[in-house]
């Protein structure tokens, strides 16, 4: 029975998807911010549950730690993230989106990659179309988002960052096993906004969200998709899906940008990768 660890999973789409993989048969593993909402979910499906704040990369390298002690995990979903509010530097040093959005997802990635490689893993991440939107430069120099900060800006150039982390994910990995791919999960009645600005945040928690065209547990069925189906033959390797069909990007990339940004990450994580 497939094990599948999903990040973000005490709300919104991963506690939906989190609920549908369960009662499809597959035992899943949450990892979520808050403890309360997380442990509640946990009770729920009576699954295991682990907690991390992504703004501590120390807990984000304990949590690899804890997942580590599972006997496989055939699906990593990479789905904690959100819009964040004037920029603020996290504990590290680094930009908050960047760090929640980006960062922490590339190092828990890497810390499993040993088991994630003996596993023969999915490794699945919640992109976003706001990348087209909101992302269409990317600058390896200004990671932390220095230059020109709007927290819609900093949120395109991280789910930007999603997509050109899965396609080097995938090239660095495919040849061992890793199915890389990553999804525009809709735009999602949930609570991810909380957050950043006034008016986001009155989309998004208030009675205004419910004109939004998804309900978390519709966008789920894009990542239950994504993790049952056949990597190469249901959906392609390396790519970014809006419901089953590729997603154009609107920043083209030879793979240079991809590689630069892992290059880079693993630069500025080298102290948590000891």
């Amino acid at each position: 029975m497939p094990t599948i660890v999903i990040t973000g999973a005490s709300d919104g789409i991963g506690a939906a998807g989190a609920r549908q993989l369960k009662a499809r048969g597959h035992e899943v593993v949450l990892v979520g911010r808050n403890e309360a909402k997380t442990a509640a979910l946990a009770r729920e499906l009576n699954a295991p549950f682990h907690t991390a704040d992504y703004t501590q990369l120390s807990d984000v390298k304990r949590l690899a730690a804890a997942l580590g002690e599972h006997a496989r995990i055939d699906v990593l979903v990479n789905n904690a993230g959100g819009i964040m509010g004037p920029r603020e530097l996290t504990a590290d040093g680094f930009e908050k989106t960047f760090q929640v959005n980006h960062l922490a997802a590339f190092l828990l990635t890497r810390l499993l990659l040993p088991r994630l490689v003996a596993s023969r893993a999915r490794v699945i991440q919640t992109a976003s179309a706001a990348a087209n939107m909101f992302g269409r430069t990317f600058d390896a120099a200004d990671l932390n988002n220095e230059r020109n900060y709007t927290p819609l800006g900093a949120y395109g150039r991280s789910k930007l960052e999603n997509i050109l982390f899965t396609r080097e994910l995938d090239r660095r990995h495919r040849a061992d096993g890793i199915a890389a791919v990553s999804f525009h999960p809709g735009v999602v009645r949930s609570n991810f906004a909380s957050e950043t600005t006034p008016m986001m945040r009155l989309v998004y928690h208030s009675p205004l969200k419910y004109l939004l065209p998804l309900s978390p547990a519709r966008s789920a069925q894009r990542l239950i998709w994504l993790a049952e189906g056949a990597p190469g033959t249901d959906w392609e390797l390396g790519a970014c899906y809006a419901g089953r069909r590729p997603m154009t990007v609107a920043y083209r990339d030879d793979g240079t940008a991809a590689r630069r940004l892992w290059e880079r990450s693993e630069e500025l994580v080298k102290p948590w990768l000891a």
